[in-house]
C-alpha cells in the first residue's frame, strides 16, 4: 500500500464483467494482478459465474461459510443480543422466529406500491424517490402500476400484513418474534397492530441499550451484521422480500444446520389475492395460511439448480463431506 500512498483509489481498479467465467480469471485477470501486485474490483458483487468448476465451488465455500467472520465488536455484541433473545423466549425453551421486514421509506418508496396513506403518503412518497433515484420514476413514458405490481407479489408486506400471515401459519400471540428491520416506515401507526398480535415481539433496540448500539447506530451495515447474526440462531426464518440479506442468510443457515433450517418464504402472489379478497373469512384465510407454511416446510433440503446462487443454495456444492474442512463450526459460538 506504499505504492499507492496508503490510499485505496489509486490502486488500479479492474472492471469485470458480471457473472464471468473462471478462466477469464486465469487468462485475463491473473496477468495483471501479477503486474500489480495489488489489484481492486469494483463492482465487486457478483463478478463470477455460478457454475464455476469444483474447485473454485469449494474455495467459496471456504471463504463465506468458514473464513469470512464479522469483526469482534459485532460479534460480541451480536452474542449478547442472541442470549438475551434466547432469555426472552423462554416459555419455548429459548427458541424464537427471526422475521426480515422490509418496509423502510426507501423500499416502500422504490416499490411504487400504493398504501393507505392517501395524498399525504403520495406526496412523501414522491420526495423520497425524487431524492433517493432522481428522475428514475418521472422519465417521460414511464408508466407505473401499483396494482400490476402488487399483484406480481413485488410489493413490500406491511407489519399488519405479516402479523395476519404469521397468526393464520399458527404462529400463537405467545411467539417470540426477533424482527429484523431498518426504521419502519410511521412505525408508530404501521407497527401498532403487529405489536398487538406478537406482544413478545423484539429488535435490536429493545434487546440492547442506547450506549451499546452507539458505535454502530449511524451505519447500515452494521446494524444489518447485528440483525443477520440473531437470525441466523433462530428456530425459524421468515423473509418477506428479495434481496442480499435474506439470500445469503437462507444459505448460511442451510450450512450451519446441514440443509435442515426451517424458512418460510411465503408466495406473495397468492397473498395479494388473499388479502385483497373483501369475502373472504378468517377460516378460510387461514387454511390457505396453513397451507402456504405446509409448503415451506415440505421442501427440506434443496438442492442448487444451474445458475442458482451457491450463498443461497450451499448443497451439493459446500454440503458433501468431502467439501467440508474438518474444523467447520458455527460464526458464532452461543451455547
Amino acid at each position: 500500500m506504499e505504492r499507492f500512498g496508503h490510499n485505496l483509489s489509486n490502486v488500479f481498479n479492474f472492471k469485470i464483467k458480471a457473472w464471468s467465467s473462471s478462466k477469464y480469471y486465469k487468462d485475463v485477470v491473473l496477468p495483471k494482478l501479477v503486474e500489480e501486485r495489488l489489484i481492486r474490483i469494483s463492482p465487486f458483487a457478483n463478478r463470477l459465474s455460478f457454475d464455476a468448476p469444483p474447485v473454485v465451488q469449494r474455495l467459496r465455500c471456504l471463504v463465506n461459510f468458514e473464513a469470512l467472520k464479522f469483526s469482534n465488536p459485532i460479534a460480541t455484541l451480536s452474542e449478547t443480543l442472541i442470549s438475551r433473545m434466547r432469555e426472552k423466549s423462554a416459555e419455548s425453551n429459548g427458541k424464537y422466529i427471526a422475521v426480515h421486514l422490509r418496509f423502510e421509506e426507501d423500499m416502500v418508496a422504490f416499490s411504487c406500491c400504493v398504501y393507505d396513506g392517501g395524498d399525504e403518503e403520495k406526496k412523501e412518497m414522491d420526495v423520497a424517490r425524487e431524492i433517493g433515484w432522481r428522475g428514475k420514476f418521472t422519465k417521460r413514458g414511464k408508466v407505473i402500476r401499483p396494482g400490476v405490481i402488487r399483484m406480481n407479489g413485488k410489493c413490500p408486506l406491511t407489519p399488519l400484513e405479516v402479523g395476519l400471515m404469521l397468526r393464520g401459519m399458527g404462529f400463537s400471540n405467545k411467539t417470540a418474534i426477533y424482527l429484523a428491520s431498518g426504521k419502519i416506515y410511521k412505525s408508530e401507526k404501521t407497527m401498532a397492530p403487529l405489536l398487538e398480535m406478537f406482544p413478545l415481539l423484539q429488535t435490536k433496540e429493545t434487546l440492547a441499550s442506547d450506549e451499546e448500539l452507539a458505535p454502530f447506530k449511524n451505519y447500515s451495515s452494521r446494524m444489518a451484521a447485528l440483525d443477520y447474526s440473531v437470525c441466523t440462531y433462530s428456530e425459524v426464518f421468515v423473509t418477506t422480500q428479495g434481496g442480499n440479506f435474506p439470500h445469503f442468510l437462507m444459505g448460511h443457515r442451510r450450512y450451519l444446520y446441514g440443509g435442515h433450517s426451517k424458512t418460510i418464504k411465503p408466495d406473495k402472489r397468492r397473498l395479494a389475492i388473499l388479502f385483497d379478497n373483501p369475502r373472504i373469512g378468517w377460516k378460510s384465510l387461514k387454511r390457505h395460511l396453513l397451507n402456504m407454511r405446509a409448503h415451506s416446510d415440505a421442501k427440506g433440503v434443496e438442492m442448487k439448480r444451474p445458475n442458482e446462487s451457491i450463498y443461497t443454495f450451499p448443497c451439493p456444492d459446500c454440503m458433501c463431506r468431502l467439501n467440508k474442512t474438518t474444523h467447520s463450526k458455527p460464526i458464532l459460538h452461543t451455547r
